[in-house]
């Protein structure tokens, strides 16, 4: 929109001039995207509040006592009140979401490192208990190289499978967070592939190292293992 003179819709013949088109802000909700609004002089639609804004080059708290006095010399009735930074502000228009993502942080990291050492005992459970099929293998002249291969290559078909799955539902929940966040998608890649490479890197060490210590048991005492 240009400056000139417009009439806006559902406001009859009213005619109201542009003189000027500011940028989108976000007045309502830090989470609610700009709409289209205008600004009209106070003296047209008076309000019992005012609010004015004042830049500054350096500490903003040593300006209050400067712009209290120019307020009171313009009008000493005019009381000053809520003296805020535009950071005190902002702090306050996002405490809610912020504490509600802290929170929802704490919590998937707490189930991220119970989810690792779940996984690692799970794997390394599994390989364990197949300790008496590598003693038998080595028994019969399989190489240790081979057996592990073996094992990792069998393990990394149950991660990958898993990491499917997990990855599906995670992207399909991401939905449930995404109104706590701002200026952020919910469906970052770099987390997604973060997670999913950690996860992966601790379920094949679960296999690699149980086998890798099987093979190093003298076969004679993998085949009596139980």
């Amino acid at each position: 929109m240009k400056p000139g003179i417009y009439t806006f819709e559902g406001e009859g013949t009213t005619w109201k001039e542009i003189v000027g088109v500011a940028a989108d802000i976000r007045n309502a909700f830090i989470r609610v995207e700009p709409r289209a609004a205008y600004y009209v002089p106070h003296t047209q639609v008076p309000f019992n509040q005012m609010v004015a804004v004042v830049k500054t080059n350096s500490e903003p708290h040593s300006f209050i006592p400067a712009v209290t006095k120019q307020v009171a010399a313009m009008d000493q009735d005019i009381p000053v009140f809520s003296v805020k930074t535009m950071e005190e502000y902002l702090s306050a228009a996002v405490a809610g979401p912020r504490f509600s993502t802290t929170l929802l942080s704490i919590f998937a990291g707490v189930a991220l490192v119970l989810t690792i050492v779940g996984l690692y005992g799970v794997m390394s459970y599994s390989v364990a208990q197949r300790t008496n099929e590598i003693g038998i293998r080595l028994a019969l002249g399989a190489q240790s190289r081979d057996v592990l291969l073996m094992v990792v290559k069998q393990g990394s078909m149950l991660i990958l499978l898993g990491l499917v799955i997990g990855l599906a539902g995670a992207y399909a929940l991401t939905r449930l967070i995404e109104s706590l966040l701002f200026g952020v998608t919910p469906k970052d890649p770099f987390t997604f592939a973060a997670v999913a490479v950690l996860l992966a890197v601790v379920a094949l060490m679960a296999c690699y190292i149980p086998a890798w210590r099987a093979t190093k048991v003298d076969p004679l005492e993998a085949l009596r293992y139980e």
